[in-house]
């Protein structure tokens, strides 16, 4: 529901720019049309409209055009159901949102504050703090890494986008002095994530943080062949907390060279990210122990990192910053690509 006011609202400022702006989402599925009424559907009638007209019309939109937006509209609802099961409830949920008006500064600045606080919350929910880095931890890697108005910068395993938001913070306050900058920051600025709920959380941070048309994939990015991946599609700079702990599904490893192939996630992610990489670019990240400790395909993978990347700072973190969900000692690493290991700089982070 935020995210269809969010979306509402962002149409609205766009149709006033643009005199031949055209919604993608259907009339009657509009917010205004359906929802911006305090006095209007409510109760079965609401709920109806909702499971049977509004989520069905958003996962079923026309894309045969290509439009990024319908594209994306469609794939933030292709795994979204209706859990409120009385429509009252839905009314009130919706007329709270409709006190909100995010074309307004000052609204969408408090909100971005209270998003922000329900993203951190997920940290201690169960499963869902998979989804989220401390802002604290995107941040320093961001300001390290410095990237710039005008380099791809990428994040494989976006989650809620806290990698993305902070990159585009950064340039914003350094690089955006227009609307042609803005333009190209929104262009250059791209994320990939496997799960519906994150991925949701995701496009809805970065309308937020005023992309119009968020570039992020709902997609597994592990999930394509590892040569593939050619001179067009490598990236400036990538920053990242890959997922690591877990299984990759079934097969996904014969995407890889047979010398590494593995099931768990965080060392195929490694070598994702090496090869997104172009050389000379820069990356930070955040890995577990076991990939730079362990044997066997760990170690040959290790041997390909170093020997492709010049890891020049490793950052030990306590076991706390991850917890509940994980509690292995996790480090941030910073290098560069296209020049072999030297000289390692090893430093330890206090709690």
């Amino acid at each position: 529901m935020i995210t269809l006011k969010i979306i509402d609202d962002k149409e609205a400022e766009m149709e006033l720019i643009s005199d031949d702006y055209v919604s993608v989402i259907p009339s009657e599925l509009q917010w205004r049309n359906w929802a911006a009424d305090s006095e209007g559907m409510t109760g079965d009638a609401l709920k109806d409209f909702v499971d049977n007209k509004l989520f069905p019309g958003l996962q079923n939109l026309d894309i045969s055009t290509g439009n990024k937006r319908a594209v994306l509209i469609r794939d933030i609802f292709a795994g979204t159901n209706n859990y409120m099961k009385n429509g009252t409830i839905i009314r009130q949920v919706v007329n709270k949102l409709n006190e909100i008006d995010f074309n307004a500064s000052e609204d969408r600045h408090m909100f971005g504050d209270i998003y922000e606080g329900l993203l951190r919350d997920l940290q201690s929910a169960g499963n869902y703090g998979e989804f989220y880095t401390p802002r604290a931890v995107t941040e320093i890697m961001t300001e390290i890494i410095n990237p710039r108005l005008g380099e791809k910068v990428l994040d494989p395993a976006c989650g809620t986008g806290g990698f993305l938001t902070s990159t585009i913070e950064n340039i914003r306050k350094q690089d955006v002095h227009s609307v042609e900058d803005l333009k190209v920051l929104e262009e250059t600025i791209r994320g990939q994530e496997l799960k519906p709920l994150p991925f949701m959380l995701c496009v809805t941070n970065l309308i937020l943080h005023d992309i119009e048309v968020p570039n992020v994939m709902n997609m597994d990015s592990l999930n394509r062949e590892y040569t593939s991946i050619g001179a067009k599609e490598r990236v400036d700079v990538i920053l990242a907390n890959p997922p690591f702990g877990a299984s990759v599904s079934d097969g996904v490893e014969t995407n890889y060279p047979a010398a590494f192939r593995t099931t768990e996630s965080a060392d195929l992610f490694l070598l994702l990210m090496i090869r997104y990489l172009r050389d000379g670019g820069q990356a930070a990240i955040v890995l577990p122990d076991g990939s730079l400790t362990g044997d066997g395909v760990k170690q040959r993978i290790r041997e390909e990192f170093l020997t492709q990347c010049n890891v020049h700072t490793i950052v030990r973190l306590p076991n706390s910053v991850f917890q509940p969900y994980a509690s292995v000692a996790t480090n941030l690493l910073f290098f560069t690509k296209g020049e072999p290991t030297k000289e390692m700089r090893v430093c330890i982070a206090n709690s």
